[in-house]
């Protein structure tokens, strides 16, 4: 064992020492989380604007400061964007973190000299967790690769801004500086096809102990590094690779083609970091359950997504929310996002201490018919029977059929790029069908009133993803596919990809 990895052990123990002391009361950590926020922000334009002098507990807090997207947030951020001071926070932000957003083109999220730590902590604390409870600090001796965007930034009003990936890079502690790959230079190229190429040049040879990344974008780097070692799996040219740390995106889609490239089970980590803050992390192998940070700076409120759209939902505080059901998740921030809708849906599988599992976006689902298909149901149809049948996916994604030929039934339309194409699709297809019908009541009666047909799968060409996202400028980073929408924008463009 080295030093560095011996090191860590004693680290992790006094990480985890000061996780716990909020980890098991997290609804003190969070009134306290609330409390600071309002105190530090009460003078700022959006304090006086909605009364914070006057916020005294989360009922006051609800009274005052409405649930907001980017889009009703957008005239104060702009304003900070003009390099305007004690806005929605205090002072100026350290950085902005830019976004694509789907509707508002570009986004400038802040990040705070209060904010960014936690985003570098929290990254941390996964990693020492997992230290911590195996004992396994062999990774902290080897190199390590992060998959990320370019650190190199734009000014707006003397403010840096960039990818939050490529902000956090400067952010990477000393002490690991120099086990971390890829070099500043690569990560610079834009191109990501480039980029990725320099990076298995630049790692081919080197000791990789952990890789961490968005899995498509980790698989491409895993096929070109297997196409260089003339078809070698991933674990026989990095012989000592044991730990993949991914997020962004849920797992299960690419886990069994990962797990195929690598070409051998690996321990993994998956982390919750959004532009808006790091929300949680996988802190035990024990289970997939993610730790809610309840002492990071972040205040979170919790919307059922049945009542998402109307216009009056019931808000909750973390005290006040059931075990598996799904909510909208809100917050509240230490870089001056106020009642902010992030767009990601989660559910709480425990609540001692709090956990929760990412279930999509509160945006991506199908309800054309009143079904209102969302994200986990139809990832839990395609990838049980996948197993079932021993087939992987590489990439998928579905929408709603309105217009069929004449004398059809509408469907919803699942466009699926498979490593191995099923022996009798129309088999399969049923099968998926079936199994959406038991996650989806509302889906259920749709298909047995005849108001829609079975859903059909349309078998995409290989690389087809990829080569949609390569011709949007959109391969690479941060950038992900959705897995479904309530309209046929994507489908649309996967049409000319279809397999004849």
């Amino acid at each position: 064992m080295g030093l560095k990895a011996a090191l860590s052990k004693p680290f992790a123990a006094w990480a985890v020492r000061g996780i716990n002391k909020w980890k098991f009361n997290a609804i003190a950590a969070q009134e306290q989380v609330l409390a600071n926020l309002i105190n530090t922000a009460k003078h700022t334009l959006f304090g006086k604007d909605h009364n914070f002098q006057d916020i005294k507990n989360y009922q006051d807090f609800k009274k005052h400061v409405p649930v907001r997207d980017y889009e009703d947030l957008k005239p104060y951020i702009e304003r900070v964007v003009k390099g305007e001071s004690d806005i929605l926070w205090k002072g100026k932000p350290l950085y902005f973190a830019k976004t694509s957003g789907t509707t508002s083109g570009v986004k400038y999220i802040p990040l705070s000299k209060e904010s960014m730590p936690e985003h570098i902590k929290a990254a941390r604390n996964a990693l020492l967790c997992y230290i911590h409870e195996t004992g396994d600090a062999s990774f902290v001796d080897g190199k390590m690769i992060f998959l990320q965007g370019s650190p190199e930034m734009d000014k707006k009003a003397g403010i840096s801004f960039g990818r939050l990936s490529g902000i956090v890079a400067h952010h990477v502690p000393q002490y690991l500086q120099k086990n971390r790959l890829p070099s500043y230079q690569v990560n610079c190229i834009a191109d990501w096809e480039e980029k990725v190429d320099a990076i298995v040049e630049e790692t081919f040879h080197e000791d990789m102990r952990l890789i961490s990344g968005i899995p498509p974008w980790c698989q491409m780097y895993f096929d070109r590094l297997s196409a260089k070692a003339n078809g070698k799996k991933i674990k026989d040219i990095f012989k000592n690779f044991s730990l993949f740390v991914y997020g962004g995106v849920n797992f299960e889609p690419y886990r069994a083609r990962i797990e195929e490239s690598i070409g051998k089970k690996i321990s993994t980590i998956e982390t919750y970091p959004a532009s808006e803050g790091f929300i949680a992390f996988q802190d035990s192998q024990q289970d997939k359950g993610l730790l809610l940070l309840a002492d990071a700076g972040i205040f979170y409120e919790f919307i059922p997504t049945d009542e998402y759209f109307n216009e009056n939902p019931t808000r909750l505080s973390l005290a006040e929310v059931e075990l598996n059901k799904n909510y909208a998740l809100i917050m509240s921030t230490n870089a001056g996002l106020w009642g902010y809708a992030i767009g990601d849906t989660v559910k709480f599988i425990s609540k001692n201490p709090y956990k929760i599992l990412v279930t999509g976006r509160i945006k991506h689902y199908i309800s054309a018919f009143g079904e209102h298909v969302i994200g986990e149901e139809v990832e839990h149809a395609l990838l049980h029977v996948a197993k079932e049948e021993g087939l992987e996916i590489t990439e998928f994604t579905v929408a709603p059929q309105v217009n069929p030929p004449i004398g059809e039934l509408p469907y919803h339309e699942w466009f699926v790029e498979f490593v191995k194409q099923p022996a009798d699709l129309a088999v399969f297809s049923a099968k998926v069908d079936e199994q959406l019908q038991l996650k989806n009541i509302y889906y259920k009666d749709l298909i047995q009133g005849k108001v829609l047909q079975p859903l059909i799968i349309r078998p995409l060409q290989v690389k087809a993803f990829v080569n949609l996202m390569r011709a949007e400028g959109k391969l690479g980073g941060q950038n992900k596919v959705p897995r479904l929408a309530n309209d046929r924008a994507l489908a649309d463009k996967l049409v000319p990809y279809q397999l004849s």
